[in-house]
C-alpha cells in the first residue's frame, strides 16, 4: 500500500523557521522524484521545490528561492522541506508528491500539512 504521510506543519510567526517531512512506503523511493505544492484558501495547487530522485537536481518557485530547502534521505524514504524567513503568504497546506515517469506515469500525493504563519 502505498503511503506518503506528511509531518512537522503548524503554527510559525513571520520570520521563523519550520522543517516538514514526507516519510514514504510501498513504493521504491529512490526511483522517484520529489515534490512540495501547497495549496492557500481560495487558491490553486502551486509548485514549491522539487528534487531528483538521487537528489542531484533541485528546483524551486521564485516566490521560495533562497528561503526555502529540499532534501531527500533514501535510506529513510523521507523527503524534507526546510523554510526559512516565513512571510504570512506562504501559509497553505503543504502537499508531497511523488513522480516516476517511465514506460507508464506513476504518481502519489500525502494528505498534506497545514502551515500557518502569523503572529
Amino acid at each position: 500500500q502505498v503511503q506518503l504521510v506528511e509531518s512537522g506543519g503548524g503554527l510559525v510567526q513571520p520570520g521563523g523557521s519550520l522543517r516538514i517531512s514526507c516519510a514514504a512506503s510501498g513504493f521504491t523511493f529512490s526511483t522517484y522524484a520529489m515534490r512540495w505544492y501547497r495549496q492557500a484558501p481560495g487558491k490553486e495547487r502551486e509548485l514549491v521545490a522539487g528534487i531528483s530522485n538521487i537528489g542531484g537536481n533541485t528546483v524551486y518557485a521564485d516566490s521560495v528561492k533562497g528561503r526555502f530547502t529540499i532534501s531527500r534521505d533514501n535510506a529513510k524514504n523521507t523527503v524534507y522541506l526546510q523554510m526559512n524567513s516565513l512571510k504570512p503568504e506562504d501559509t497553505a497546506v503543504y502537499y508531497c508528491n511523488a513522480r516516476r515517469r517511465d514506460i507508464n506515469e506513476y504518481e502519489y500525493w500525502g494528505q498534506g500539512t497545514q502551515v500557518t504563519v502569523s503572529s
